[in-house]
């Protein structure tokens, strides 16, 4: 007969699959452990699932649907030309007031930067009202600041989320969109200051585009000089822009009465201005003192020619101070023949 073969139980430490568990009978059961393939296919599910969570945080944050908070020393103000050429001192204690009251509610916006840096978007004023607090304070809590990141692909998107997101917040006075829109066109986000005004202020109709045109002519004779082109009424600076558009010479008076009166308020520069539209001469007069005046007619390109008894008036572009001084140096020529 066949001598039976004794079987013994596998030792766990020996079968990592088993392992001995006491019964309360005191019998000892057989469990077995979780098969490594499910171990393996719970962890792979896990780092999927974490994989797709970075992404999408990821994906969040290229596309601006995430806040970030950024120290305020990394924020470029320089990026773009502001819009706003100054900012009220009065309304931005206010906005200080509420950033300490309530925190900051609306986040700025930026874009990266290759220097490591980002570039200012928009949120000026929040900006420059938390760096005030951080500088006067010293406190943690201001010195970083919430930003929504950007990704416009061309300077001109970049410009035109600037101007559309102050345009809601707080109208910018015509001379602040003829200012941007010049700056912009400058650094060559636009082909031309009239296409950066077409682009920009998209919205508006075509007269409120006009006007900021005609203000764009006081940014190009003036800007160096004025303080307080923001707050120059719409009657006052369409009339200086036309002015300065027919009288070559009034540039350049305005720009030394300016310098001259070192204006420390809006309404000094604006007595300024004023005080120069009031003594423009007009390029037609119907009538003068002498008698009838001749219509006015364009005897070479850029220069037009009116007169009366005792009085000739030229006018135009080409009236130059080189054509002026020809000209009367041709007068003493010929003031004896």
């Amino acid at each position: 007969m066949a001598k039976r073969k004794r079987l013994s139980l596998p030792d766990s430490a020996d079968s990592p699959a088993l392992e001995a568990k006491s019964a309360p009978n005191g019998w000892v059961g057989i469990r077995r452990s979780p098969a490594p393939i499910a171990d393996m296919a719970g962890a792979a599910s896990a780092t999927a699932a974490l994989e797709d969570l970075a992404q999408e945080m990821q994906d969040a944050r290229a596309q601006g649907r995430m806040v970030i908070s950024v120290p305020l020393e990394q924020i470029d103000v320089g990026y773009l030309v502001r819009d706003r050429t100054a900012l009220d001192e009065e309304d931005l204690v206010e906005l200080m007031t509420s950033l300490a009251a309530r925190g900051q509610q609306a986040p700025i916006e930026v874009v990266n930067l290759p220097t490591g840096v980002y570039g200012l978007v928009s949120g000026w004023r929040r900006l420059t009202a938390l760096q005030r607090l951080h500088a006067e304070t010293g406190e943690a809590q201001y010195s970083h600041i919430k930003c929504l990141l950007r990704s416009p692909e061309t300077a001109s998107e970049a410009y035109l989320s600037m101007v559309e997101e102050n345009e809601i917040r707080a109208p910018l006075s015509f001379y602040e969109r003829a200012h941007v829109a010049s700056k912009a066109a400058e650094q060559g986000a636009f082909d031309t200051p009239r296409a950066a005004v077409k682009a920009l202020f998209a919205a508006a109709s075509p007269s409120k585009r006009s006007k900021i045109h005609g203000f764009g002519v006081l940014y190009d004779h003036l800007d160096p000089v004025l303080r307080f082109g923001r707050d120059i009424p719409e009657h006052l600076g369409l009339a200086l822009a036309k002015a300065l558009e027919s009288d070559v010479g009034l540039s350049k008076r305005l720009v030394s009465a300016l310098a001259d009166a070192d204006a420390q308020s809006a309404a000094q520069e604006r007595a300024v201005l004023e005080a120069a539209l009031r003594t423009h001469a007009p390029e037609k007069r119907k009538k003068s003192v002498a008698g009838a005046e001749t219509a006015r007619a364009e005897i070479t390109t850029g220069v037009s020619i009116s007169a009366a008894k005792g009085r000739v008036v030229l006018s135009g572009a080409g009236v130059t101070e080189q054509l002026i001084g020809d000209l009367k140096v041709w007068l003493k020529k010929n003031a004896g023949q």
